[in-house]
């Protein structure tokens, strides 16, 4: 009787311990599999979803509207190369009260505070002076069937870019990836 029961205790003693050695290889191999998605070409596609379904080019043109829309939120561009970005304000309110400009931000910049600013510098077209060093490039503001060109080369990384008039921020903003 004594050998019934140590069987299936010596049993269970080689499964315990034969699944303890698969937790800590599934613990290694999940730990080795976070190194790959540093790599800059995953870690875009993971941060601006749908990207992948964008044509890269270096010429856009991007629309706003009375409706406070930009026609294209998404833009993919090759890294050090120069692209060249056309704004018209397509709407047909005053540029007093539906201006609209591109703003392109350096990545990490806080959307918020910079349209905090942005909104109190009426003087400089809606580009606060305090917060120049925030700014890659920018069109000049915009009345209706006016439009702009931007030229700038952007290095490797994801650009936020905005309309700067007062309260537009909020909803008119996009993302240029250069890869």
């Amino acid at each position: 009787m004594k050998k019934l029961i140590l069987a299936p205790a010596l049993a269970l003693a080689i499964a315990v311990s034969s699944c303890g050695n698969n937790a800590e290889k599934k613990e290694e191999t999940t730990s080795t599999e976070t190194t790959p998605t540093e790599a800059p070409a995953t870690t875009t596609e993971e941060t601006v979803p749908g990207i992948e379904n964008v044509t890269s080019s270096q010429t856009w043109t991007v629309e706003g509207n009375d409706q406070m829309q930009y026609n294209i939120n998404l833009i993919r561009v090759k890294a050090g190369e120069a692209v060249e970005i056309t704004v018209k304000n397509v709407g047909s309110m005053p540029k007093e009260s539906m201006g609209h400009n591109l703003v392109i931000l350096k990545p990490g910049i806080d959307i918020p505070t910079f349209g905090s600013e942005a909104s109190a510098a009426a003087d400089s077209e809606y580009i606060p002076k305090s917060s120049l060093t925030s700014i890659v490039a920018h069109s000049k503001l915009l009345g209706p069937g006016e439009s702009d060109k931007i030229s700038v080369t952007l290095e490797k990384g994801v650009y936020s870019y905005i309309c700067s008039f007062p309260g537009h921020f909020g909803i008119m903003q996009g993302k240029i990836v250069a890869e």
